[in-house]
């Protein structure tokens, strides 16, 4: 069963093992590094999950407070590893994010830029119920930049 655990003492170092494909390295930052943004990102109340498959990492996420305008979640980093793709590890993952976020419902919507050549990662968002904003972040043009309403889905 598929779930979202703290990282400790004791996972942190199976979380920094993990990979992506040489393809996808372009799209999300190395374990150490999203880690390293969690920390450094705490007065924006990030936060960072392994993602675990029957006590198994197997990918890793981090969501934090957007706090400009739209004042929202965001999900910053989202990784499954190469090994572990495919198996619906990232929808799972993805769909216990949202019921998190929306149990706690400080904010209406949840951003996440996705690069438009990540074709495998837009279909996956768009599949959980995030929309284009047709918004293009200045800092960020080759990103469709996608939100997810809590309550306008199902």
């Amino acid at each position: 069963m598929v779930s979202l655990v703290e990282i400790n003492e004791t996972n942190y170092l199976a979380v920094c093992g993990l990979k992506v494909t040489d393809e996808q390295a372009g799209y999300v930052a190395a374990p150490t590094r999203i880690l390293a943004s969690a920390y450094a990102m705490q007065n924006q109340n990030a936060r960072v999950w392994a993602v675990t498959n029957d006590e198994i990492i197997v990918g890793v996420l981090m969501v934090k407070d957007l706090l400009d305008e739209p004042v929202c979640y965001t999900i910053e980093q989202f990784m499954i590893d190469h090994k572990y793709q495919n198996r619906g590890y990232g929808g799972a993952a993805l769909k216990l994010v949202i019921d998190t976020l929306s149990a706690e419902r400080r904010y209406d919507v949840i951003d996440i830029c996705v690069k438009m050549e990540d074709k495998h990662a837009i279909r996956l968002y768009k599949y959980a119920g995030f929309v284009d904003t047709g918004y293009i972040d200045p800092d960020n043009p080759d990103s469709f930049c996608l939100r997810y309403t809590f309550g306008h889905f199902t």
